[in-house]
């Protein structure tokens, strides 16, 4: 069989010190099961394997799937191999309910939508790392004060600590992409409890980073009863979005809570 074609967004990684380089970045939880999502021609895949790392590999594109079945990855068991759209599984079942991690040359198109998958299943995936476009790379990465800040940023990094790791060039890609890519890391940190209401929290952030260029007193009179305004003595209210730590986020949370119970 020829290798599949691209699909779904994907780019093949050509370069196979590069593919290499991002196996290694879930060297530091040895213990730990591995998913890997979207594995292709298995470029990824046959590092994994080698280390020795308790492996399945989640591919929704049928010509991937056979490719790697007919046995191009040496070590990699079929039954390892699940066929299935990776956003509509639980991680949990590909683990038996253990901790895991989390790895892959993620598809563009949709590298957001597994990120947020990542957020929902925080107690099950102890690290994630992998490849994507770098725009977005950087945006889960993104410290407080930077453009590149968003709603991904400041949910993540509640739960994660968040490391760009480095950029890959566009050429080491069949086809090459029109944009650069860069590889991150998210560690699970310690946190079991925010500090505030989770879920609350998650409408605070949308909806104050859908209208990012006004200050936290305008974007968040939304989230705010009939006849209640934003505190005028709040330093929050000054800010803009994408000026928030974690910390004031929660702190934005707790006081939008306590103003819908006046």
């Amino acid at each position: 069989m020829v290798k599949p074609k691209k699909s779904l967004g994907q780019h093949f990684l050509t370069d196979l010190g590069i593919a290499r380089r991002i196996a290694d970045t879930v060297a530091d939880c040895p213990g730990l099961p591995v998913v890997e999502v979207g594995p292709g021609t298995g470029v990824l895949t046959r590092f994994l394997v080698e280390a020795g790392r308790d492996l399945t590999v989640v591919e929704l594109d049928s010509e991937s799937v056979e490719y790697l079945r007919e046995g191009h990855v040496a070590g990699l068991a079929a039954d390892r191999i699940v066929e299935a759209d990776f956003l509509r599984l639980d991680i949990a079942s590909l683990t038996g309910g253990a901790r895991c991690c989390l790895i892959g040359n993620y598809p563009y198109n949709i590298s957001s939508q597994i990120f947020f998958k990542v957020l929902d299943s925080r107690d099950i995936v102890e690290e994630c790392s992998g490849m994507l476009q770098r725009e977005v790379a950087e945006r889960i990465c993104a410290g407080p004060g930077t453009k590149a800040r968003g709603i991904l940023s400041v949910l993540l990094q509640v739960w994660y600590t968040c490391e760009y790791l480095f950029t890959v060039p566009e050429h080491v890609f069949n086809p090459p992409p029109k944009v650069k890519s860069g590889v991150i890391r998210l560690r699970r940190n310690d946190v079991t409890d925010p500090g505030c209401d989770f879920a609350l929290m998650r409408t605070v952030v949308k909806t104050t980073f859908g209208q990012r260029r006004k200050t936290i007193r305008n974007s968040a009179r939304p989230l705010l009863p009939a006849g209640v305004t934003f505190p005028a003595d709040s330093p929050l209210g000054a800010l803009r979005p994408e000026q928030l730590s974690v910390e004031q986020f929660v702190e934005l949370t707790n006081l939008i809570q306590s103003l819908r119970r006046q």
